[in-house]
Parts: structure tokens; C-alpha cells; sequence
């Protein structure tokens, strides 16, 4: 059995990082790569972070229905594939979507045992320091980006688990434990058990 885990969380928090050394810590836990109609930005690799394609390529694919998951954020299409996700969660991988609310709401709604996470700034201050702080906005983007995170973490309660990622450190152990427990719960470890199980009771 593998389980989909979706993590959120407005612009700047740190969600990325957080994601990259997550993966770098869990075996056998992989990230699904999302499509967007958005250009990549200084480093970003196309097919590695996202799969950056056009907007007539974005509705062709929804169209077809070919998207877990899509949102529009800030003018730009973001999809999570349909066929990625179920190819990766039936070769008992666990998947992690890193999204934003809206995409956690339709997938919630297609795998509702999906484990949902949400990560929060300690403070406004802290957010608008990590935006300014990237060098890649003019303060006109970034105000913008501060208006959409307020809106973005209304939403915090609608996910099963909140980090604050107020140390790095600890904000990654958190995480880490999350999986973790999700991995140990009895209904997913039944079959892997049951001959320990036997042999203990016979």
C-alpha cells in the first residue's frame, strides 16, 4: 500500500526546500513533477522541477482529462498528471504533490485519504523578508505575492497536519515524522506483518 502526500503553503514559506531535503531523507518517497505554462526561473530545469509547456498544450491536456489536479496562480496553469501519479502510487512508491489549496481540494476529492499538509510562516515580517529576499520580484510582484499568501494560508485548516516553518531543522523533522507515522499505521503495514503476526500468536 502507498499513500499520496500533499504539501502547501503560500509563496516564500520555504515549502521547496523543505520538499527537496524531504525526499533527499524518505526512501522510496518521489515527487510527482507538475506541468506549467510558466517560465522557468533562474536554475529551474525543464522534466526535474516542473514541465514547463505552452498554455494551448495546458488545455489540450485538460481537456482530456489528464490532470489529478489543476489551478491558475498568479496568471499562470499548474496540472499534476492523472497517469504519472497512479503509475508511481502501483509501483508502491508513496507520491508527493506539492501544490497549492486549490489543487489539494481536487485531489482530496478523487483520494480522499490523501495525507494533507500545510506549512505556515512564523510571521508576515518573515514572509515578506524570504520574497524580498530571492532578488527576483520588483516590490509591486512581491506585495502581490503577500496579498495571494494571506489568501493561500485562509486555508490552513483544511489540511490534516500544520508545520511552521520557523527553524529549518525543526520544520524538516516534522515533516519527516509525518511520514513516518503514516508508514507504521497498522491498516497500511497488515500484510507486511502477518507473519510476524502468526508466528507470535500461533
Amino acid at each position: 500500500m502507498s499513500d499520496l502526500f500533499v504539501i502547501a503553503a503560500a509563496s516564500g514559506t520555504g515549502k521547496t526546500s523543505l520538499v527537496k531535503e524531504l525526499l533527499a531523507a524518505t526512501p522510496n518517497l518521489v515527487a510527482s513533477v507538475s506541468s506549467t505554462t510558466r517560465a522557468p526561473r533562474p536554475g529551474e530545469v525543464d522534466g526535474v522541477h516542473y514541465h514547463f509547456i505552452s498554455h494551448s498544450r495546458f488545455e489540450a491536456l485538460l481537456a482530456q482529462g489528464a490532470f489529478i489536479e489543476h489551478a491558475r496562480v498568479f496568471d499562470n496553469l499548474y496540472g499534476t498528471s492523472r497517469e504519472v501519479v497512479a503509475e508511481q502510487l502501483a509501483a508502491g512508491v508513496d507520491v508527493l504533490l506539492e501544490i497549492d489549496w486549490q489543487g489539494a481540494q481536487q485531489v482530496r476529492m478523487m483520494f480522499p485519504h490523501a495525507v494533507t499538509i500545510f506549512i505556515l510562516p512564523p510571521s508576515c515580517d518573515a514572509l515578506r523578508q524570504r520574497l524580498q529576499g530571492r532578488g527576483q520580484d520588483d516590490a509591486a510582484v512581491i506585495e502581490k505575492r503577500l496579498a495571494g499568501a494571506r489568501t493561500e494560508m485562509s486555508h490552513w485548516d483544511e489540511f490534516d497536519y500544520t508545520v511552521v516553518n520557523d527553524d529549518f531543522t525543526t520544520a524538516l523533522a516534522d515533516l519527516v515524522a509525518i511520514v513516518r507515522a503514516r508508514r507504521l499505521l497498522r491498516t497500511r503495514r497488515a500484510a507486511e506483518l502477518a507473519p510476524l503476526i502468526a508466528a507470535l500468536l500461533a
